[in-house]
């Protein structure tokens, strides 16, 4: 058996998010959501782990031009520029709520579904700021 490498690509894109539940109050909002409750935007990093054997030929766990481009569209094309709650449907007010966690399953599930054959992804680490990610690594 061949063994099992890791490779972790990280991207990033500015986006605008809201933390509110269109049904509550501004200050029920404010109680569980803190200043995230209000508009604003971050510069995130999102990092995508694939796994898999080395390729003979390449010496690499996955193609990766494929993982690039998958990257671009699944993750910056997607996110960068955007108003999160605004520009994307599953987002939208009285929706899934826009968090990091929401955001990794949603990145897991686009980036799977599209990974080059013999790779499986690993994990994806949605990073808001320097003290704050989180994190998905396909447990149910």
């Amino acid at each position: 058996m061949a063994p099992i490498t890791y490779l972790t690509r990280t991207v990033e894109f500015t986006a605008a998010h809201r933390l509110f539940r269109p049904e509550w109050s501004a200050e029920r909002n404010a109680l569980a959501f803190g200043a995230a409750s209000t508009p604003h935007s971050h510069v995130y990093r999102c990092a995508v782990t694939v796994a898999g054997a080395l390729d003979p030929a390449t010496g690499a766990a996955t193609d990766l031009g494929a993982f690039d481009r998958i990257l671009a569209e699944e993750v910056v094309g997607r996110f960068d520029g955007r108003d999160i709650n605004r520009d994307i449907a599953e987002y939208a007010p009285g929706r899934t709520l826009p968090t990091g966690e929401a955001l990794c399953l949603d990145i897991w599930t686009r980036v799977a579904a599209r990974l080059p054959s013999g790779s499986t992804l690993a994990s994806v680490r949605v990073q808001e700021d320097a003290s704050l990610y989180a994190e998905y690594r396909g447990e149910a």
